[in-house]
């Protein structure tokens, strides 16, 4: 069994429901769960299917310092088994084409697409060294 994940990369959106969304319909990320009235989400979860997920929530005028997050600015390296069906799945959701499917001179097959919100997503099927 995979323990629950014990580090969850963070993100902020302009329109964090149309991102949870894209998200859902282009990468396969399960919704867990979704706190917030109307447009504005305080809090979501967002699973991804193999392990691990992300949270977000919607940009805040009262962020302030304690969380200087901007939308778009989000980055992160995604485990897939399966990267020439999700590239597929992303290109036909819309995600934009950042770098094209490649095998890696390191051995993994990956790519990279950016998501309406500008956030970048790497997919790939390298897993990194064990610890």
């Amino acid at each position: 069994m995979t323990p629950p994940p014990q580090v969850w990369p963070t993100l902020r959106a302009t329109d964090a429901r149309a991102l949870i969304r894209f998200l859902v319909d282009a990468f396969g990320f399960r919704e867990t769960v979704v706190h917030g009235e109307g447009d504005r989400v305080d809090h979501a979860q967002l699973a991804w299917p193999p392990g691990g997920g992300i949270m977000l929530g919607s940009v805040r005028d009262d962020d302030g310092p304690g969380w200087p997050l901007r939308a778009g600015t989000f980055g992160a390296y995604v485990v897939t088994d399966e990267p020439d069906a999700l590239y597929a799945r992303a290109v036909a959701a819309g995600a934009t084409v950042h770098k094209e499917l490649t095998d890696t001179d390191y051995g993994s097959r990956e790519f990279s697409v950016r998501d309406p919100e500008g956030n970048l997503w790497s997919f790939g099927t390298y897993r990194g060294e064990p610890v």
